[in-house]
């Protein structure tokens, strides 16, 4: 679902992903809910669907499940 809503473009917000149609960072909405906003309240803030706060959700997933994780003394 993500791929149709999140995009990278070097010439917006210097390449950082963003939903489509906005300049509106997939971190901030990250960073909105990690501050304890509640889904609605991010779409309603910043203008975007409730879709869109769930396809920043599932790009970061996928992101952090490409992740490798080294155990370092």
């Amino acid at each position: 679902m993500f791929e149709k809503r999140i995009i990278i473009d070097p010439e917006i917000r210097h390449g950082k992903p963003i939903l489509k149609g906005t300049r509106v960072p997939v971190e901030i909405i990250l960073g909105s809910l990690a501050g304890g906003m509640e889904i609605q309240q991010i779409a309603d803030e910043y203008g975007i669907k409730k879709e869109d706060v769930q396809a920043a959700i599932e790009y970061a997933t996928k992101i952090i499940a490409k992740e490798e994780i080294g155990v370092y003394a």
